[in-house]
């Protein structure tokens, strides 16, 4: 085994390749021009054939958004759908694919549950993230596992990166009895550089779910609270030769409160750690090594506060990666990752471990001036189920009319998880990954405003679904599934005489190709528009979210109504230093659920001051 592992990470050091980067965006990088994930190293992003949104630490506070559920929820390609209130269990279903279908990266690391296969986006701290980047389409080639709807990439809080110390402090309160407060300060001494944050939120809430009838029906009409407190910091240097050195750590832990006969109350700890390594062996040749490890931890209570069940995941990541510069218009990027996935719980598993190699090589070309292409290619190996070779290939054309025409096409595989392969009288050990193939097209135009329009068709085989046996009406995990998603996304934004507007649309057909049923919990249609201006001291927006109906259950018997809401903000810039600011979400006080039988927030409010030295 450890041979393996080492002539894997010897493989990928054949190619050599330029300033690596490889999924951490350098201090300088605050503009959404300019994207890691969808290359793994920092590209152009009108070099790039894939669909790309950018939140940057002045996006979030523009937006006045307190959860990272709520930043995500308004992007084009995804749809979001939440347990309740703040810190209740949220789904992303990104291109109409599984929530276990997006990889999610944190400061490069691969996060989240190796149980349930999916990432706590309620539980990460808004306050703690510096940048989000989220990739649509297939990823595998880059990154393997998981990567079929595609990436989303967190960074952590890094700051200010000045000889005088930078320091932040915000703190607010609203409806629900919510409050929240956080604070970071950060610097840097002569070629080091460090930040330190934390950040506290703590709410009542409201009851998350209607009383259901039935044998197994939930009837607790309570109000369902949320705290978390979390922590992140940062340290490294830069040396004289252009080597650098990194240390990076964030936590967040609390409790979440929710209806359910058996359980209702999870105390979480979530956890990354990691180091990471770079220097330039020659001049064209860029190497960088980076370690780390996630946690993803949940103690569950029942009603009575009796300890019921423990679901606590570890992964540990290894990555070198290295980028060669061919010559002024061509680099190849190279590595070799490694991940080691434990679980440790109260149910015991036939399996508590495995381990995933994978390989990797990407060209990036500018061709005839204005083409670019994007090349990759993957073989992974899986402890679980063997070998499996992922490649994709991308195509934008810069016209000099101002329209850019682009092309791509990628396959990619979701490993089955601990779940599905050993959990008692339900794991099937002989389960195969679930795998896709995608095709993508659009154009984008930079005139009188900024637009762009995608579509593509997805197809995904092998689909881990519970079947239940007709002699024992026992349910097991099988590879029988099949869907194919068709979508369309445009996107229309312009600024003209201090106004920013951005509206996004979203045409979606998820389908079981078995059934010809929308898939669940998906919505065909989604708008959303946002609109902003400042006047003098005053920052005034406005932002609306619209989604048709969606289905619970796969036999779309279920309904759940579409609906529409507006959300109101403003800020006012006492000076340089003191910012007021204030929300208004739900205007209209819409009663409307996402998941049939789950509440979600009424009309509510929030204040809170900040202040930036």
């Amino acid at each position: 085994m450890q041979k393996f592992i080492t002539g894997s990470l010897l493989l990928a050091g054949i190619h050599t390749p330029l300033q690596a980067q490889d999924t951490v965006a350098d201090p300088s990088l605050n503009l959404p021009d300019l994207v890691v994930t969808a290359t793994r190293v920092e590209t152009p992003k009108n070099q790039l054939a894939a669909a790309t949104t950018v939140y940057t630490r002045k996006d979030i506070e523009r937006l006045q958004v307190n959860t990272l559920p709520d930043l995500l929820k308004n992007t084009p390609g995804i749809d979001m759908t939440q347990q309740g209130g703040l810190g209740k269990t949220s789904s992303v279903f990104m291109r109409g694919t599984n929530s276990d279908h997006v990889l999610v990266l944190i400061d490069g690391i691969k996060a989240g549950s190796a149980t349930s296969g999916t990432s706590p986006f309620e539980f990460i701290p808004i306050d703690q993230i510096e940048r989000v980047e989220i990739i649509r389409g297939p990823q595998s080639s880059l990154y393997g596992s998981e990567a079929i709807g595609g990436v989303i990439q967190i960074f952590t809080r890094k700051g200010e990166q000045d000889e005088k110390p930078s320091v932040t402090l915000d703190a607010g309160g609203g409806s629900y009895n919510t409050a929240k407060a956080s604070g970071s300060v950060s610097g840097k001494i002569k070629n080091s550089w460090y930040s330190l944050s934390a950040s506290h939120i703590n709410t009542q809430g409201f009851d998350a779910r209607q009383a259901t009838p039935g044998l197994f029906g939930v009837d607790q009409p309570d109000k369902d609270g949320y705290y978390n407190t979390g922590l992140n910091a940062r340290i490294g240097h830069r040396f004289d030769n252009n080597a650098e050195v990194e240390a990076f750590f964030m936590r967040t832990e609390g409790k979440t409160e929710y209806d359910g006969n058996f359980q209702d109350k999870t105390e979480f700890v979530d956890q990354v750690v990691g180091t990471s390594a770079s220097m330039d062996i020659i001049d064209n040749w860029r190497s960088t090594l980076r370690l780390g490890q996630s946690r993803d931890d949940g103690d569950n209570f029942a009603p009575d506060g009796a300890f019921s069940s423990k679901f606590n995941t570890t992964r540990w990541n290894a990555t070198w990666l290295n980028q060669f510069d061919l010559a002024d218009d061509h680099q190849l990027i190279a590595g070799s990752d490694y991940r080691f996935d434990e679980v440790d719980s109260s149910t015991v598993y036939d399996e508590s471990s495995r381990y995933d190699v994978g390989v990797f090589t990407e060209l990036h070309s500018r061709i005839w001036e204005d083409h670019f292409i994007n090349a990759s290619l993957r073989w992974d190996e899986n402890e679980a189920f063997g070998d499996y070779v992922t490649g994709s290939v991308g195509w934008r054309y810069n016209s000099p009319i101002g329209i850019s025409p682009f092309a791509s096409f990628g396959n990619a595989f979701k490993a089955p998880t601990f779940n599905e392969l050993y959990f008692p009288n339900f794991g099937n050990a002989n389960l195969e990954p679930e795998e896709s193939t995608t095709f993508e097209a659009g154009l984008a135009g930079d005139h009188w405003l900024q637009w762009e329009v995608r579509a593509y068709h997805t197809n995904i085989d092998n689909l881990i679904i519970a079947v239940m046996d007709p002699a024992t009406f026992n349910f097991s995990a099988q590879n029988v599934g099949k869907s194919q998603i068709d979508g369309i996304e445009a996107e229309i934004s312009k600024e003209w005489l201090g106004w920013n507007g951005k509206l996004s649309l979203n045409l979606l057909s998820p389908k079981n190709r078995t059934t010809n049923a929308r898939l669940p919990r998906r919505t065909e249609k989604t708008l959303s528009f946002d609109l902003s201006k400042s006047f003098g001291q005053f920052d005034l927006g406005v932002n609306v979210l619209a989604q048709g109906d969606r289905f619970d259950d796969t036999a779309n018997k279920t309904k759940v109504a579409g609906y529409a809401t507006v959300d109101l903000r403003t800020a006012y810039h006492i000076n340089k230093h003191w910012m007021l600011s204030a929300n208004l979400n739900n205007l209209l006080d819409k009663q409307y659920q996402l998941i049939d039988t789950y509440n979600t927030a009424d009309r509510n409010f929030f204040v809170s001051i900040h202040y930036n030295n």
